[in-house]
């Protein structure tokens, strides 16, 4: 009987004692200059998973935080964040945010895998802002890296677009969504209409080799997409979209938090029709091209896609937390037809992609941590035929490929007394391929190990270093080691850095065992084919003041065994089952390369509401051995970026004027695709007088001085813009 009092009296202890050891920390936020409430601004308790969003009002509240010490963060766009210590409950808090037309307290994790204020960051990454492509009235992930970053380029047809950043292309370059890799591709390229813009709260750019914190593709460079958590208990948007040729958009968020449980939902529809940039066609070959024909073949071709996204988040404890995402895609072209005119298809093109992942998050104190993620990405293309041919019929799907993408990954992070933040892991990564159109009827696959460390140094109170190496083995192509280094120098408003990486890139499953007759040519991969190796140097030198930054860097990015397709001189010596009614075609390690460039930002406020930026970068990438610049490489590409940004009580008005401006871009076997510049106009209109809704008009042109590529098809055209094009658009947006 005692025992059985004790016990209660000891539980009802425990459980009083949890019911007070709880505070409250709740107030407004207000700009400093004008006093006006904040909305949207993020109030987060620093290493926990506490944290809250102003609302329409600028009111916050934190309920039921257990007793502790805490650093409370506010922070918002073009505001300077601001911390406190908090240990009791506080209420009724006022808290003053100075303006900062430039945004440099911008949190940036792709450099060092790390976060840091971009300012402070040892890696230079450039970024763009979720505000600037608000501003550019930009929805898609193309036009964004080419209207706002100097470094990108696109060589588009109707089936893919290649990306080349600072001299190289698709294979060379990872792209990431919130750190997971977009596996699969179409036709050589990153499938990019899979990225549903209307939620990026960010764009990280990484230029150079990477290896070391992400293994193979990332021997050029790294882009990671961060997607944006609303941190209010409820966001519900919706985008309508509409352009000429029937472009048409609709993108839908739906996003839910309570304490410890956040859902994010997002869906995003797309459509346009096709369009041609000249009715007739021409053969090239060995860069000759032939006599001129009709053709109903486009430039761009009409198609619908729809992504759906799904995150979930759960936080038990302030210490541990869950998530769990997903996502689905399906995009459809719809191409002319040869039993109409005999210059037509004979199928469609359906791509579809599903992934979904794991993770968990362990906080150990207040400045280490455990990380686990698990993900899986899976993306198939099918040829839906639209006439009958020898050996299919009108309205047969038939596979083409299917690709699948494993990994897991365990990080930790510690901090190490005052000078030392130690992060380390291992990760585990499988692909596989079955691609029955290129003769891969029996699934290939391959697994890469890896283990990575690294080292954050605060040297002195101005010297930054960062070390770091990754071990990787890999099942084919055995054990390699890619270290990097970089070092900052803080003299007053100017960061000096100085950085080496080391890249390493494993060839495809596709370069490896790719079979593809297509008419008169026979394409075949090479198993006996080298890994890709870099050596990555660049010096940096940045200006940084609250109304005014400026960044140069220069690099030299030496790239060994690069891999590319290639015509056989002869081919009978090779080919095994040689047959002269075709032309051979081989991935071979054909060059050794070096990419050397410089690039140049700079962003200005000039007062009265007005921004410009902009960027300059000059690269000069050739192959070493036979002096031909690389395919695809431009010489020459910048971009302007001018912004006026006025409010009238609770009326916001917003014009912007982007351009992007490039020279002749390189391309085997043809002439170059012309240099051209294309600068598209915005006006958007912010009501925020209608409580907790928010609605934006906006209108704009794209290419505003109506520049068209309308060389014959079958040039790689410098760009398949139609030419100018008006677009509206409305936002709705409530919050809670």
């Amino acid at each position: 009987m005692k025992l059985r009092f004790f016990l209660t009296a000891f539980i009802l202890g425990c459980f009083v004692t949890g019911a007070h050891a709880q505070i409250t920390l709740s107030g407004k936020v207000i700009n400093a200059k004008t006093g006006k409430p904040v909305q949207d601004v993020n109030i987060r308790l620093l290493q926990t998973n506490i944290g809250t969003a102003t609302d329409a009002g600028g009111e916050f509240i934190l309920k039921n935080v257990p007793q502790g010490q805490y650093t409370m963060r506010a922070s918002a766009v073009n505001f300077t964040s601001q911390e406190q210590s908090v240990s009791s409950s506080r209420e009724g808090m006022v808290i003053r945010l100075e303006e900062a037309p430039l945004d440099l307290n911008q949190i940036v994790v792709t450099g060092t895998g790390t976060h840091h204020r971009m300012k402070d960051t040892p890696v230079p990454v450039e970024v763009i802002s979720g505000k600037e492509l608000k501003n550019a009235g930009i929805t898609n992930f193309r036009d964004a890296v080419t209207m706002l970053a100097p470094s990108f380029s696109f060589s588009s047809t109707p089936m893919a677009n290649y990306t080349t950043m600072s001299g190289l292309g698709n294979n060379h370059l990872l792209i990431l969504v919130d750190g997971q890799k977009m596996a699969g591709n179409v036709s050589g390229a990153t499938d990019i209409s899979r990225i549903n813009m209307n939620n990026v709260k960010r764009i990280e750019i990484l230029k150079g080799a990477a290896s070391s914190l992400y293994g193979s593709d990332a021997l050029g460079g790294v882009i990671n997409i961060i997607t944006d958590q609303t941190k209010n208990n409820i966001n519900i948007s919706s985008l309508t979209r509409y352009a000429q040729h029937n472009q048409f958009e609709e993108a839908v968020n739906a996003d839910f938090n309570t304490k410890k449980f956040g859902s994010f939902t997002s869906y995003n529809r797309r459509q346009a029709d096709g369009w041609q940039l000249n009715p007739e066609a021409v053969t090239i070959k060995n860069g000759t091209p032939g006599e001129p024909k009709p053709t109903v073949r486009q430039a761009s071709e009409q198609f619908f896609s729809n992504i759906f996204n799904q995150k979930f988040i759960y936080n038990p404890t302030k210490t541990l937390s869950f998530y769990a995402n997903g996502s689905y895609y399906n995009k459809a072209t719809q191409r002319p037809s040869s039993e109409i005119d005999d210059t037509g298809y004979d199928y469609d093109v359906l791509n579809k992609s599903y992934n979904f992942g794991f993770g968990a998050k362990y906080l150990l104190g207040n400045k280490n941590y455990l990380s686990l993620d698990l993900y899986n990405d899976n993306f198939e293309t099918d040829n839906q035929y639209i006439a009958d041919t020898k050996s299919d019929k009108k309205g047969d799907k038939e596979l083409n490929q299917k690709q699948h993408y494993y990994s897991a990954n365990l990080r930790g992070v510690f901090k190490i007394g005052q000078y030392n933040k130690l992060s380390a892991g291992t990760e585990f990564v499988d692909e596989n391929l079955l691609n029955p159109d290129a003769s891969l009827t029996t699934k290939k696959s391959v697994y890469t190990l890896a283990a990575y460390a690294q080292d954050e140094l605060k040297i002195l109170k101005k010297l930054q270093a960062v070390v770091g190496v990754r071990y990787v083995y890999n099942e084919k192509f055995g054990s390699r080691a890619t270290p990097k280094a970089s070092l900052m120098y803080t003299w007053g408003p100017v960061n000096f850095r100085a950085s080496y990486a080391s890249g390493f890139r494993t060839p495809t499953l596709k370069e490896l065992y790719y079979i593809k007759e297509k008419g008169s040519t026979m394409s075949l991969g090479n198993p006996d084919l080298e890994p890709e190796k870099s050596n990555y140097y660049s010096l940096n030198v940045e200006y940084v003041n609250p109304y005014f930054t400026m960044g140069v860097t220069g690099y030299i990015n030496r790239v060994k065994d690069l891999i590319d397709l290639q015509s056989l001189k002869d081919p009978e010596t090779v080919i095994p089952d040689y047959d002269d009614k075709y032309t051979y075609k081989m991935y071979w390690n054909v060059a050794n390369a070096e990419v050397k460039g410089m690039d140049v930002n700079l962003r200005s406020y000039l007062g009265a509401g007005f921004l410009i930026g902009g960027g300059y970068s000059y690269t000069h990438a050739t192959d070493t051995d036979t002096k031909q610049p690389l395919l695809r490489s431009i010489r020459h590409s910048g971009n302007v970026n001018a912004n006026w940004n006025h409010t009238w009580g609770r009326y916001d008005l917003n014009v912007n004027l982007a351009g992007h401006i490039q020279s002749n871009r390189y391309e085997d076997s043809q002439e170059a695709a012309p240099g051209h510049s294309l600068w598209n106009f915005t006006v958007r209109n912010t009501f925020n007088n209608l409580g907790r809704f928010i609605i934006e008009p906006t209108v704009g042109i794209e290419n505003l001085f109506n520049y068209k590529d309308d060389r014959y098809y079958g040039y790689y055209y410098g760009t398949t813009s139609p030419g100018r094009v008006f677009f509206i658009s409305v936002l709705i947006k409530f919050s809670k």
